[in-house]
């Protein structure tokens, strides 16, 4: 709860000062010994039983699978998107969970080594909860399933001329000479999808509400719900086009799988900020897998961007105290202003 309370006051200021790039700023020295792992402040976590082979997921009272609830995904912070080249050879399931926990703590220690110190150690610079994903407990040591290598598969001809026009295009002017120079993520707009449910410092609470027809997903950051019929309707026209696409679900088993179409080419998918375009469909399957626990993969199609399909997946952890939290931002916040105001007083004008 002090997380909560204590980020009603700054989450406007501190969503602009670090998506706006403005983390340039030095921070202050550090004047105390850094923080190990085993002394960030210990969070609260489901227990979950180590033989689930015959673990059945609790169902609703009209008979699908039970997943309503908030979940968080703080716990996949720090996971390599991509196949790092350590593993080159390897799959994930050859990663054993002894070598998990040791990378796991390495990655504690480099993101304490990347951070301002925390506020709740002497010498502390920065508030604690801007960093709710410190000391986060990873469940695999990469997100990307498929291709089988590990990686993001080769982007096409015409994805690479989209990416050099809009290069082009930023280069003939400032990066904030407009506020359509900005992302929507800066302008509290979206931050798409799948970057809707991507890890960030906080706000990383997402709470699914579930109906006989219907699965509605509440993201905390950046205030979005999407609504996902389950009555076998068809998809919107194809002319009509949305943020964050037109998504049609159906329980297939114990999964959830949604199927959304109907992008627009104006969000990007959450990694190296390369944008979608408006043929992309994405298939997401959410899968109860132990007590808590619902894995979370999504297979990206995207024949203008990409040379063929690919799939990553993190766990979605459930977590009745990380309720949704008003995330204070939004389309026209002083945020922008300031960073408009900034780069015209850094030209000069």
């Amino acid at each position: 709860m002090v997380r909560r309370l204590v980020l009603a006051a700054c989450v406007i200021g501190t969503a602009w000062t670090l998506s706006a790039g403005v983390r340039a700023q030095t921070p202050a020295p550090r004047t105390a010994a850094p923080v190990k792992p085993e002394e960030l402040p210990q969070k609260k976590r489901l227990a979950v039983p180590k033989n689930i082979k015959n673990w059945t997921p609790p169902k609703t009272g009209w008979g699908d699978p039970d997943i309503a609830g908030v979940y968080t995904n703080s716990d996949e912070s720090g996971i390599p998107f991509e196949k790092p080249a350590e593993f080159e050879g390897r799959n994930l399931a050859d990663v054993s969970p002894d070598e998990l926990a040791k990378l796991v703590k390495q990655r504690q220690e480099a993101a304490i080594e990347r951070a301002p110190t925390l506020s709740e150690f002497p010498g502390a610079t920065s508030p604690m909860h801007w960093f709710e994903n410190y000391g986060a407990v990873n469940s695999r040591a990469w997100l990307v399933s498929d291709p089988p290598d590990g990686k993001v598969p080769p982007v096409t001809p015409e994805g690479q001329a989209r990416a050099a026009a809009r290069a082009v295009a930023r280069s003939a002017h400032g990066p904030a000479d407009s506020w359509e120079d900005r992302s929507y993520y800066d302008r509290c707009i979206t931050r798409g999808l799948p970057g809707s449910m991507m890890p960030a410092i906080y706000g990383n609470a997402y709470q699914v509400v579930q109906t006989p027809d219907a699965i509605a997903i509440r993201y905390e950051m950046i205030h979005e719900t999407r609504i996902i019929p389950l009555d076998g309707r068809p998809h919107v026209g194809a002319g009509i086009h949305l943020l964050m696409g037109d998504a049609r679900g159906h329980f297939d088993g114990d999964t959830l799988v949604v199927e959304t179409s109907n992008f627009t080419n104006r969000t990007h998918f959450g990694y190296n900020n390369r944008y979608n375009s408006d043929k992309q469909t994405i298939v997401e399957r959410f899968t109860p897998t132990a007590p808590g626990k619902l894995n979370w993969e999504v297979t990206i199609n995207d024949p203008e961007v990409w040379m063929r399909r690919w799939t990553f997946a993190m766990t979605l952890t459930k977590d009745a105290s990380q309720p949704i939290f008003e995330y204070a931002c939004h389309e026209g916040n002083y945020g922008l202003r300031d960073i408009l105001s900034a780069a015209r007083a850094e030209d000069g004008n």
